[in-house]
């Protein structure tokens, strides 16, 4: 999933680079979309791009790669989400707005969205590729949200809301509406747990013991 990163490759080199990865990302999610992931080869994918497989593997270091290429641009732009952040805005809110408007899920940013969604939800390799390259952000996120605090470094506390805010990802990757549940999961985040948790407690009920006897 090659989004759109705020930055574009100013000298000839990069370009080229720039639009070989794209090429190769493109002929990979179409073979991959219509003949399904497993029944096509990276070399069918570079033959698709017109590059060898050996350019394949200097942009891509694996199969998965192809599709979820997500890694380095999305750990710094998620850092910078809190780092960069407003005047007067929280953490919790910055990472909530980058994700529903700069995040993995937002559609928008991407036209192949619709697409690359059903192959990753039917594709357990994938699935599992994509959360393993998601969780591996949660250090350096909980080390912005630990300056952010004025920590100098992570504890319990930044460390918990940098794995939240990031499972808030995986969870609303499976809801019909992920911008809905993306939503959702960071009110209760912002709210705390009291709202949902009074919802959560039982009616008293008089024990056994304590009910009057029956006459006999």
């Amino acid at each position: 999933m090659n989004q759109p990163t705020g930055t574009q490759p100013t000298g000839r080199r990069e370009r080229k680079k720039a639009q070989t990865r794209k090429a190769l990302a493109d002929a990979a999610l179409r073979l991959f979309s219509e003949r399904g992931y497993d029944h096509v080869t990276v070399a069918e994918v570079a033959e698709a791009a017109d590059v060898s497989v050996t350019t394949l593997f200097k942009h891509f270091p694996s199969k998965e790669s192809l599709v979820l290429d997500l890694d380095a641009d999305q750990e710094r732009i998620l850092v910078s989400a809190v780092r960069d952040r407003p005047a007067g805005q929280t953490v919790l809110a910055a990472l909530r707005s980058h994700l529903l408007t700069a995040g993995p899920l937002n559609e928008a940013n991407w036209p192949e969205y619709s697409r690359f969604r059903t192959l990753i939800r039917s594709t357990p390799v994938l699935g599992e590729y994509f959360r393993r390259m998601w969780e591996r952000h949660e250090e350096s996120l909980a080390r912005a949200i630990s300056e952010a605090a004025g920590d100098t470094e992570p504890d319990i506390t930044s460390r918990a809301l940098a794995r939240f805010a990031l499972q808030s990802v995986l969870l609303a990757s499976d809801d019909p509406d992920q911008y809905r549940a993306l939503t959702t999961v960071f009110e209760l985040l912002e709210r705390g747990w009291g709202t949902y948790d009074a919802r959560t407690v039982r009616s008293a009920e008089p024990e056994e013991s304590a009910r009057p006897a029956e006459s006999a």
